[in-house]
């Protein structure tokens, strides 16, 4: 099947692949910049700027950390991301992924569109108040991610009421993505809330508030998979975890490494700070927290509004934070290394060119 473009907003990307968003430093300048060169939406992650290039662009730090949220979301770092993949991908559309429970929510989404971002993609709670933020650049296109269709259906309400206005596309996100889920632990598991059997709901849902793009996403890794849902009625996809599988991927070696050395019984569902089950891979750090013996927990750079302040990291066992720079860094003792359901199928690096092509003309796969 030839794959068609996808339209959101005023963006047309090539084709109807986007790179999920990676944070802490796995979808930065490199990976985002040749996603988008190559023909999809490249995404860069706005969760840790002030770990990029060394911390260089931080103001103050503590004990190796960005001291506070304004250091941790770093609008200097964010603007030289978006400016080095821009070197990359030229006018290609490129998007921004900021987590909707960080805190300076709002601060952070007009980062992004004044760094330049053509697409702000939003998930981790419902963006109800998302195009408050954006009202000042009416050419970026919203994108929430929701689990269910009543989310839509709450989504779409508000905005219309407060903003006139709908999603630009909305992203539906299955339990098998890698990461934060927007399910209970139980219900990752449940039949009625696996991707296929929400996508058609959400679609359902979408055709009443008129022609809004959906596209799926956790746990979709070929071009089969692609096609599936292309028919299906969604009108593309959003894959993460296979990207990390690439040359050009920001994570640290040891990050693919990690990976690339996963079994299937490795990648599993933890608790996490921000309230909602995460996934990712089974490493001495999961060892460590199931001990209660994990690293201290000292809440410097003060990322989500749900941990409060450090106190849910105290009861799950780590600070996310620190946790995931530490695996952004290469750290196999106290990493926190997200994966999607799949990631154990990778078993070498490519380059984005080639892996764009294997997911668009499904050759060797």
């Amino acid at each position: 099947m030839k794959l068609p473009p996808l339209k959101i907003g005023k963006h047309t990307v090539k084709y109807p692949i986007i790179q999920g968003g990676m944070g802490v430093g796995i979808s930065w300048d490199r990976l985002a910049g040749s996603v988008s060169k190559e023909g999809g939406l490249g995404v860069i992650s706005a969760v840790g700027t002030g770990y990029y290039e060394n911390k260089k662009y931080i103001e103050k730090e503590v004990a190796g950390r960005p001291l506070e949220t304004a250091n941790f979301y770093s609008k200097k770092a964010l603007f030289k991301i978006f400016e080095n993949a821009r070197k990359i991908c030229g006018d290609a559309p490129l998007g921004a992924n900021v987590l909707y429970a960080i805190n300076d929510y709002g601060r952070v989404v007009r980062d992004a569109c004044e760094a330049g971002a053509d697409i702000i993609i939003t998930g981790a709670g419902l963006p109800t108040n998302m195009p408050e933020f954006t009202k000042d650049f009416p050419d970026v296109a919203l994108v929430p991610i929701v689990s269910s269709a009543k989310a839509l259906k709450i989504i779409c309400k508000r905005w219309t009421q407060r903003y006139d206005r709908l999603p630009d596309a909305v992203i539906v996100e299955g339990p098998l993505s890698g990461g934060h889920q927007g399910f209970t632990y139980e219900q990752c598991f449940m039949e009625e809330f696996q991707l296929e059997n929400i996508v058609p709901q959400v679609i359902e849902e979408a055709k009443k508030w008129g022609d809004i793009p959906i596209i799926a996403a956790g746990g979709i890794w070929d071009h089969n998979d692609i096609v599936k849902y292309l028919k299906m009625g969604a009108a593309g996809v959003q894959m993460g975890t296979r990207f990390i599988g690439t040359y050009e991927c920001d994570a640290n070696d040891n990050f693919k490494k990690v990976l690339l050395e996963a079994k299937k019984e490795d990648i599993i569902l933890l608790k996490s700070p921000v309230g909602y089950p995460a996934r990712g891979v089974r490493t001495n750090l999961i060892e460590l927290v199931e001990k209660r013996e994990g690293p201290p927990i000292k809440c410097i750079s003060n990322c989500v509004a749900p941990c409060h302040r450090g106190v849910e990291a105290k009861q799950v066992g780590y600070c996310i934070a620190d946790r995931l720079s530490d695996a952004y860094e290469g750290n196999l003792e106290t990493g926190l290394y997200f994966s999607g359901a799949n990631g154990y199928r990778l078993d070498k690096l490519i380059s984005v060119k080639e892996l764009m092509h294997k997911l668009v003309y499904g050759e060797d796969d």
